[in-house]
């Protein structure tokens, strides 16, 4: 059983950051893509960023691309999502997930994510 916890939301002004942190339990550690999606107040769950099991490989969904970075950190079992230059539209509560098999296979999908935490909700102000 994977689990992931996150951590790191709140409330912040636009043009602020914010650095979300996933920490996952041991054994996900070991062959796990790892994504960030969002779901904003009312509307459907959405992609942000993924990153693949040896960090060599990230995608991004348009509306963050220049302002949000994914990255891993093995070691410490933990996936980042460092995001800058916030709009009020990021308003949202943020998920990490957790998925193995080829990475590249429909990587922005939510079903192909087996693993979820609980999300952590990020507020901009405007």
């Amino acid at each position: 059983q994977v689990q992931l916890v996150e951590s790191g939301g709140g409330l912040v002004q636009a043009g602020g950051s914010l650095r979300l942190s996933c920490l996952a339990s041991l054994r996900t550690a070991s062959g796990y893509h790892m994504g960030w999606f969002r779901q904003p107040p009312g509307k459907e769950r959405e992609f942000v960023a993924a990153i693949s099991w040896t960090g060599s490989s990230t995608t991004y969904a348009d509306s963050v691309k220049g302002r949000f970075t994914i990255s891993r950190d093995n070691a410490k079992n933990t996936a980042y999502l460092q995001m800058n230059s916030l709009k009020p539209e990021d308003t949202a509560v943020y998920y990490c997930a957790a998925r193995s098999g080829y990475y590249n296979r429909n990587v922005n999908s939510p079903s192909e994510y087996a693993y979820w935490g609980q999300g952590t909700q990020v507020t901009v102000s405007s």
